[in-house]
């Protein structure tokens, strides 16, 4: 039995859910607990491709109990066209349980999150305006709406009429919007409760039932460390916690409960939105990175910026999340290159930094100190075990463990779940 979380060491989009999707075959349980539709997951099984915004990775199996956790904020017509998707594709979702605790977001909060950002104007943060933030807005400030709540009429009938006032009255005064009608609001959503009420449960009871009865559970996170609200490129972060910590909170399982937390590294770097990006690469290799990566968002299609591999980063997220070992996606993307970099340090005002600055004018200059490497210039999609892999290849994931300080316990080289390299089990 293991209970064991997944976290993203970047920026996102690090793979996670490829690496979610491949450990769920040894789980009874997987579970998601934090972000919202805002997060996107691509997983391919039978070379088919499934883009997944709410629901955990693992739902892609038949037989595994899938949660979406407390932490998570959900839009229910996202979640429904989600679901009715995966049905067309006879995926299963029996299994399917949403927390009674996780929050709902409203149409209101996605036209806040636009106008706020519009705003913002040059000091925008770059959001996928789905109105994640300000859901968790209302519920840092004791407004929200929960599933519980929805699935009570009377009590959503009453909370929706209190936080249509508010945000009526903050719409058309501050932005010259039209607002929104609370009769149309409470039909909508009523009928979108009578949908959800089959999978809504108790799921802080059911996670602890099936640890005491010592099954595998996986945690999936959204987004990654770099955009953890507390540990992250503040205030270019998601608005919630995306580190380890996060996955207890937003699930109700306490971190004693935990045996095993793995971090998910891309081969290279990528971000999306604002913020410092010390190893970017603005240039044709950059450019070659993104192309043959696919390197555009799930859910918005926005360009990623690339750069190279910034074990600083990594060697950060490890600290923050307490990792016990990574697991190496996308090295097969490296696969053409003449040369790779690792950026092993940052330099400031001509001496070495300790430690992960927390002031972005430093590291918005602080410049890269770079090992370079030769490339492998041969494909490893074939390869399944670490030795047969290319010597410059195992050199670049080596070094990468020894400036981390953290073993690798898994390679991925492609897309599919056979294009797993498994150096160390992890159930």
């Amino acid at each position: 039995m293991a209970s064991v979380i997944i976290v993203g060491t970047q920026w996102g989009d690090e793979g996670k859910g490829k690496i979610v999707d491949y450990l769920a075959g040894k789980c009874e349980y997987v579970v998601r607990s934090q972000g919202g539709s805002n997060a996107g997951h691509t997983v391919v099984v039978n070379n088919i491709k499934y883009k997944l915004r709410l629901l955990p990775s693992g739902i892609l199996y038949n037989d595994k109990v899938c949660i979406i956790g407390n932490g998570v904020v959900i839009e229910p017509k996202v979640f429904l066209g989600e679901i009715d998707a995966l049905a067309e594709k006879k995926v299963n979702i029996s299994n399917l349980k949403i927390s009674n605790r996780a929050h709902v977001l409203m149409p209101y909060h996605r036209v806040l999150d636009e106008l706020q950002e519009e705003d913002l104007g040059e000091n925008k943060l770059g959001t996928t305006k789905n109105g994640i933030g300000p859901c968790y807005m209302d519920k840092s400030s004791r407004l929200g709406i929960r599933i519980v709540d929805l699935m009570n009429k009377e009590v959503f009938a009453k909370k929706l009429k209190f936080n249509l006032e508010l945000k009526n009255k903050l719409l058309k005064k501050l932005y010259n919007h039209d607002g929104f009608n609370y009769d149309e609001l409470l039909k909508e959503y009523l009928e979108y409760a009578d949908r959800l009420k089959p999978y809504v449960a108790d799921t802080t009871t059911i996670l602890n039932k099936a640890i005491k009865d010592k099954k595998n559970i996986l945690f999936e996170g959204a987004q990654a460390t770099m955009l953890d609200l507390d540990h992250g490129t503040y205030p270019f972060v998601t608005s919630s916690y995306p580190a380890a910590g996060g996955a207890c909170t937003g699930s109700g399982v306490g971190p004693r409960k935990i045996d095993n937390v793995i971090g998910v590294v891309k081969a290279y770097s990528t971000r999306v939105g604002e913020g410092p990006f010390p190893s970017e690469l603005n240039d044709d290799i950059g450019q070659a990175i993104r192309d043959k990566g696919g390197e555009y968002g799930t859910v918005t299609g926005r360009p990623r910026r690339c750069g190279w591999l910034d074990a600083c980063v990594v060697k950060y997220a490890s600290y923050v999340n307490g990792l016990d070992s990574i697991a190496v996606t996308r090295l097969d993307i490296l696969d053409d290159l003449d040369k790779l970099k690792i950026c092993v340090a940052y330099k400031y005002n001509g001496e070495i930094l300790e430690g992960y600055p927390a002031d972005l004018e430093i590291l918005s200059k602080a410049e890269p100190v770079y090992e370079e490497f030769e490339g492998w210039k041969t494909s490893t999609r074939e390869i399944r075990e670490f030795d047969k892999l290319p010597e410059n290849a195992k050199k670049y994931l080596k070094r990468l463990s020894e400036v981390i300080e953290t073993e690798i316990s898994i390679v991925s080289v492609g897309a599919g779940r056979d294009e797993t390299i498994v150096i160390k089990n992890i159930f």
